[in-house]
Order: C-alpha cells, then structure tokens, then sequence
C-alpha cells in the first residue's frame, strides 16, 4: 500500500455536532462561507465540479457517516483526498480536517489552505449557530475579523 503525504488539522467549533454536519454534507452551500470557493455545480450524485481561487476541480464524496464524517476523492487538485471527521467535545465540536496528497513541495501551500479552511468553517458555523442567516454571512468580513 502507498501512504500519502497527509495534513491534518483540528479547530473547535461553538455549535452542535449536527450542524457542523449539515454544513459540511452540504457542498451547493461552500461558496458561501468558503472564501476559497467561487462556484459549485452538482455533476451527479455526491459529485461536484468546483471554481475556486486556486484552480478547478472535481470532488466525489465516497464516505458519508451523517453526523461523524464527509471525505471525498478528488480530481483537478493537487489534493487526492480529504475529508472531516466531527467529534462532539462538551460544548464544543472538534472537526478534524485531512487531505492527502501526491507532491511533498505543495505541503506548505496546501497548510496554509487547509488552516484557512477550517477557519473559514468555524466563522461560518459559530455566525449560523448564532442565529445568522446564510443570506446575511460576508465571508470575506468574517475571515478578516478576530
């Protein structure tokens, strides 16, 4: 079997282990909260094409474990793989994002993708468990403020 290089990173979350869920299972809502994310389109079941900032590309969600775990194979990306993995921590939920790639020099870029990722994530989901309309949300607003 061949290992990946793989980045992990974890961030709690002010919400309920559901909505974290809800908000990760629902990919036709990633432009807007993700500030990475400019377009998406349903190309089959469980299978989007995505426009983002850094490049196009093509995720098919293989595991979904409601409430627990998205992950996704993906295509156009130097990422092959990544996924989330919920975990209820008290009052708090802690998200565990991965991905898994092929070339060890995109490490660095795709860290610094990844921790905006999950900041974007818990901006997003704390503004919503607040009682924030998705209509309302800036995410270019909410990422650049404390």
């Amino acid at each position: 079997m061949i290992y990946l290089p793989r980045i992990e990173r974890k961030i709690e979350i002010k919400a309920s282990q559901k909505l974290v869920y809800d908000i990760l299972y629902d990919s036709m809502n990633f432009p807007v909260w993700n500030i990475v994310v400019n377009e998406i389109t349903e190309i089959g079941p469980d299978k989007f094409f995505t426009k983002t900032n850094v490049g196009d590309m093509t995720a098919t969600i293989y595991e979904n474990i409601p409430n627990e775990r998205v992950s996704s194979i993906v295509d156009g990306s130097p990422v092959t793989k990544m996924g989330e993995i919920i975990v209820t921590k008290g009052d708090t939920v802690e998200v565990n994002f991965w991905c898994e790639f092929e070339n060890e020099k995109d490490e660095k870029m795709l860290g610094k993708a990844a921790d905006i990722y999950v900041q974007c994530l818990k901006k997003y989901t704390e503004f919503i468990e607040g009682g924030g309309a998705p209509d309302n949300y800036d995410k270019k607003k909410a990422l650049k403020s404390p």
